[in-house]
C-alpha cells in the first residue's frame, strides 16, 4: 500500500495483515472523512472547493489525500463538473443500506 493510493485488496490493511479485500475496502473507508466524501457525492458532481465546504472542518490536503485514494479504487473519478461517483461508487452507495438499516435496529436496542 502506498500512501497515495490508499488500501489494496491482497495487501495487508489497519488492523489485518490478511490482504482480504474487505479489510482493505474497510480500511479504505474508516479513514477520516472517507465516508463523508462518498456521501456527498451520491447527489451531483461536485467541485473540490463545494464539496471541501460541504465537509466543513475538512482540509485541501486531508481531501486531496480521500480524493486520490477513493479514484485508485475506482469509487470516485473526475468529470467536467467536478468529483463523482463512478459506477463502482454507486454500487459501494447502494451497499450503504444495509448498513444503515442494521444501525437503526442497533440504535432501537440501545433505547428499549
Amino acid at each position: 500500500m502506498t500512501a497515495s493510493s490508499g488500501p489494496q485488496p491482497g495487501q495487508p490493511a489497519r488492523g489485518s495483515a490478511s490482504g482480504r479485500p474487505i479489510m482493505a475496502l474497510l480500511d479504505l473507508l474508516g479513514r477520516r472523512w472517507a465516508l463523508r466524501v462518498v456521501w456527498e457525492l451520491r447527489e451531483q458532481p461536485l467541485a473540490f472547493r463545494a464539496l471541501q465546504e460541504r465537509c466543513a472542518g475538512m482540509s485541501s490536503s486531508v481531501l486531496n489525500q480521500r480524493l486520490r485514494e477513493l479514484r485508485a479504487a475506482d469509487v470516485v473519478e473526475l468529470g467536467a463538473d467536478g468529483y463523482l461517483l463512478t459506477a463502482e461508487g454507486r454500487r459501494l452507495l447502494d451497499a450503504y443500506a444495509p448498513l444503515e438499516a442494521w444501525a437503526e435496529r442497533w440504535a432501537a436496542r440501545e433505547g428499549e
